[in-house]
């Protein structure tokens, strides 16, 4: 029989149903075949990345490397790491993306410092920027173009009008009574230390954003702001479960929110621009407020026009005091205060230097800096031995292919600085996880040589550097140093009265890493030094009254009316 006989004697739908599975059949196999080329292809293009760049694990094929992140704490592994290869830099596959991690704070100079005009911009952050603050945000501006350098200079400029390091001297005046109040409450509730200096560094950006003085640390400004904070540090770090995969697999970004569990937490709109409408309803009402001339959410108001500033950017310009301001100054006080209970000695210099040349009869001010080298090395080091931005902030990202030391870094990588292997380089830092003043203390002989002036790399790198810097360098030497004068840290008690013991190593997995509770007992040096720290007190509390209101808004509540 013909082959033409044989169709024609085959039932019409029989024909039909042969030629739909055989067309289905080979509709499968080129689409297999489509998509495994697709995936050679794409880990050809690694591997070739893989042997031009620094060295590091051998990623697989769409995973990377990403099976072997741990789940706490990565910058440790990265430090291992390093140390495993012999170099200060690593490349690290986050599935299908090569993240640079700078282990070294030489490397770091050359690269973030001294080349920022090639890793001055940020890559493409989907979780983080796209469904978090947003990219237009200046933490996570892209600067690649001519007009996105533009707008970036022009937030830049706007935020050093409100902490710069000329601007931040204005506001010594509260920021010192801010302090004294801690002191203050420290003599009632000493257990509460915690949530004293989370008011004493919300107060202070608040009064510097809005005019307005934050006095109870139950205010939902500080809950509720600091617990949104916490997790945008939480959803940065590093890691092999969503929503950090959608940085790999952005496409999974536009599943709908209600059917996609790996982008809850992540707030409306499937991202977390939970605090673009918020802050922007803030400074709205802090510059409809009569007084306060000088705050800063007026000054976005008055300059908007000029800059054509929208709306979202007021926000985050408004924000970003917080999250440069509030989580991350009173970390570094906690961080103080684990360090002078773990290391008691140091306290010894510390109260000679400032019995001699404070006394007690009042505190210490800032015009005591100068003659108190003892307490700047001790402040130092407190930003060397835990440096709260553990990773160094957001990414950076070179505008262009960079070569270092014949390794080649290209254009839009993530370039991330390992804040803690450069603080624990034990060439730079001998001992490093001793707390020890004396590295910079001038003539010291544990002093060693480090790339600039400051001698740590807390607030980051060249034109991404922690605009807050001055602001918390200035208000956390104060504070510290009052700490240090007013109080003894020592050991709580158990119910047997044996001291409990406190864990050096026991800190948050957060991108803003902070020590986990700990108890300690604080209590006045002396007598003299409690009446002083009542009368600056009570005197401090009746300065600040002028800064003294109430806001409408509540983060929990903001959105649900919406």
């Amino acid at each position: 029989m013909a082959i033409e006989q044989l169709f024609e004697a085959m039932p019409l739908h029989y024909l039909q149903h042969g030629i739909s599975k055989f067309g289905a059949a080979n509709v499968a196999l080129a689409v297999f075949v489509t998509a495994a080329l697709g995936v050679l292809a794409d880990y050809g293009w690694m591997l070739y990345l893989r042997s031009k760049m620094p060295p590091g694990p051998f990623p697989f094929p769409i995973i990377g490397n990403t099976y072997y992140l741990p789940d706490n704490k990565p910058w440790v592994y990265f430090e291992q790491l390093s140390r495993k290869y012999d170099t200060p830099l690593i490349t690290f596959w986050i599935g299908r993306n090569p993240t640079v991690w700078i282990n070294d704070a030489w490397t770091a100079n050359e690269l973030l410092d001294k080349r920022a005009g090639i890793y001055c911009s940020r890559p493409r952050m989907l979780v983080f920027a796209e469904l978090g603050a947003g990219q237009s945000n200046l933490v996570n501006m892209i600067t690649t173009t001519q007009a996105e350098r533009d707008r970036f200079r022009v937030q830049r400029k706007l935020m050093h009008q409100g902490v710069g390091i000329q601007q931040v001297k204005r506001y010594r005046g509260f920021q010192n009574d801010e302090s004294k109040v801690v002191a203050y409450d420290l003599l009632s509730t000493p257990q509460d230390y915690v949530e004293h200096f989370e008011r004493y560094a919300t107060s202070v950006v608040s009064i510097i954003g809005f005019g307005r003085r934050v006095a109870d640390p139950k205010d939902p400004i500080i809950t509720e702001v600091i617990a949104v904070m916490h997790r945008a540090a939480d959803l940065n770090v590093p890691g092999k479960t969503f929503p950090m995969l959608l940085e790999t697999f952005p496409v999974l970004a536009k599943v709908p929110t209600e059917i996609a569990p790996w982008k809850h937490g992540l707030g409306r709109r499937g991202g977390s621009h939970r605090g673009h409408d918020f802050f922007y309803s803030l400074a709205a009402e802090a510059n409809e407020n009569p007084g306060h001339e000088d705050c800063y959410a007026k000054l976005l108001f008055k300059e908007a026009p000029k800059y054509n500033l929208k709306p979202q950017e007021i926000s985050a310009l408004s924000g970003n005091l917080f999250g440069a301001g509030s989580d991350t100054s009173s970390s570094t006080l906690i961080t103080a205060v684990l360090a002078m209970r773990a290391f008691p000695e140091t306290l010894i210099p510390a109260w000679e230097e400032l019995d001699r040349i404070v006394g007690s009869g009042r505190s210490p001010s800032f015009e005591d800096e100068v003659n108190l080298p003892y307490m700047r090395a001790f402040v130092k080091e407190v930003f060397r031995w835990r440096s709260v931005a553990i990773i160094g902030g957001q990414p950076h990202a070179p505008v262009q292919d960079d070569y270092y030391n014949g390794y080649l870094i290209p254009k839009s990588t993530w370039v991330q600085g390992n804040v803690w292997a450069i603080h624990r380089n034990e060439r730079d830092f001998p001992d490093p996880d001793c707390f020890n003043p004396g590295r910079f203390m001038k003539g010291s002989a544990d002093a060693r040589p480090f790339p600039g002036e400051k001698g740590y790399m807390t607030f980051g790198w060249g034109r991404r550097v922690c605009s807050g810097q001055a602001l918390a360098e200035q208000g956390t030497w104060l504070t510290v140093a009052r700490l240090v004068w007013g109080f003894r840290i020592e050991p709580a008690r158990d119910e047997r009265g044996q001291p409990l013991p406190v864990d050096i190593f026991d800190y948050t997995n957060g991108l803003n890493m902070r020590p986990n509770l700990f108890k300690v007992n604080i209590t006045p040096r002396s007598e003299a030094i409690r009446q002083t720290i009542v009368r600056e007190g009570e005197q401090a509390l009746a300065d600040l009254a002028q800064f003294e209101g109430e806001t409408r808004y509540r983060m929990s509540t903001f959105y649900s009316k919406k």
